[in-house]
């Protein structure tokens, strides 16, 4: 069979000249899946299988593109040569054929190939089947086995596809379960990742905890699925009343590998309720310091937020909130409406957030701590961060504005103590 190929896989198209590459050489997986669904992406990932030499194949490509080059796998013969706009991936052929490639991947709809020279589809386990009909189905339960990642691959691509898994695909995968405890915490993080970005992810997150996938990192997550579920709506519907949070909501952490703020706050409800449970649980996933963080406050301050609307906090428990999560604020206030706070009640605190020049979300220093030393002619000390504070406290309070006052204030209490 012979199909059209769309821009993104034509060798017209490649971030190289077809000349670099000589046959044979075919096209296989995700990208030849893409293409069958009409599937566009703006961001190119290619797959070669060469029955010989690939990995000199892709360090020609990337010396004569002056592109990068990284080798994968040196005992597989996998590399990478990586564009500008995408990476192109070369794997010598497993098995010594394509047919015995093909045979020990995944699932049935990454098992098909393509001859992008003459536009030929390889298929030989029927994966345009399973594309129609929309459904993961494995290759074998060995492959599986071979690498257990793939059990939770089948949830994050159903995900991503809005497909479904197949019956016996789906009970080889909740029997080889605890098989997933073996795999590298990085691999199953990025997989998890990729569910927390997607529209779609949160339930297959929750089927996956169901079927005793992520259930082996998040032993309690099941009671907070009534919240869980609703965080999308809920960011949906406070973007729409506050365009600039929804934007926030992307953005990433800082110091983080890829995490935006909507995902910190479903990973904040999938972790135990008890933060230092929680904590150890993201550091086993080896979660970032700045992500762990994240997470940490919005377990700490969501059930304040229940059981009083932030508008109704002192002002100096309001500063304290503000700071202790900053940057995270938005996705505080969506796990707040998530878990049933009216909207009306964390509107007073989305505005705070939303106005730079609120001096309770965001305080800006009268007098630096050398000022405040040379003032007060003391040397450096903890005693000066107090001061600091009681400063911060003070204005936000509305008792000081202004530069002198803080350091009248200041001296009174050097006095005091």
């Amino acid at each position: 069979m012979t199909v059209n190929l769309p821009p993104a896989l034509s060798p017209d198209a490649w971030p190289f000249d077809r000349e670099l590459l000589k046959p044979p050489a075919y096209l296989v997986g995700g990208a030849v899946r893409d293409a069958l669904l009409g599937r566009r992406s703006d961001y190119f990932d290619l797959d070669f299988v060469m029955l010989a030499r690939a990995v000199k194949a892709a360090r020609k490509i990337a010396d004569r593109t002056k592109s990068g080059f990284v080798l994968l796998d040196a005992e597989r013969q996998i590399a990478r040569v990586v564009f500008a706009g995408g990476t192109v991936d070369f794997a010598q052929a497993e098995g010594g054929s394509l047919e015995a490639d093909l045979q020990r991947r995944d699932f049935r709809i990454n098992a098909i190939a393509c001859n992008p020279f003459t536009g030929e589809i390889i298929d030989p386990l029927d994966g345009q089947t399973d594309l129609r009909l929309r459904l993961l189905q494995m290759v074998s339960r060995k492959n599986l086995e071979d690498d257990p990642l793939r059990l939770l691959r089948a949830y994050r691509q159903a995900a991503q596809l809005n497909f479904a898994i197949e019956p016996e695909t789906l009970s080889a995968i909740k029997e080889l379960a605890p098989l997933l405890s073996r795999v590298a915490v990085e691999r199953v993080r990025a997989e998890l990742g990729y569910l927390l970005n997607n529209k779609n992810g949160v339930p297959w997150i929750c089927r996956a905890w169901e079927d005793g996938l992520f259930s082996i990192w998040f032993k309690t997550a099941g009671d907070r699925f009534d919240i869980l579920t609703k965080i999308d709506a809920s960011a949906a519907e406070l973007a729409a009343m506050y365009p600039e949070l929804g934007k926030q909501l992307q953005s990433q952490i800082r110091d983080t590998i890829k995490t935006p703020l909507l995902a910190v706050s479903k990973l904040a409800v999938l972790a135990n309720s008890d933060p230092a449970i929680a904590e150890t649980e993201l550091m086993e996933l080896k979660y970032s310091n700045a992500e762990i963080k994240g997470a940490i406050e919005l377990i700490k301050y969501l059930p304040k937020l229940q059981a009083q609307s932030i508008a109704e906090m002192p002002l100096r428990e309001q500063y304290f909130l503000f700071r202790d999560v900053g940057i995270v604020f938005p996705a505080l206030a969506v796990l707040a409406v998530a878990a049933g706070v009216a909207i009306d009640d964390i509107s007073p605190s989305i505005d705070r957030y939303l106005d730079s020049d609120d001096i309770v979300a965001h305080p800006t220093q009268l007098v630096s701590g050398n000022e405040l030393m040379e003032h007060l002619n003391v040397p450096r000390s903890p005693r000066i961060g107090q001061l600091l504070l009681e400063i911060q406290l003070a204005r936000v309070e509305g008792r000081i504005s202004t530069r002198e006052e803080a350091l009248e204030l200041a001296a009174e209490s050097i006095v005091d103590k």
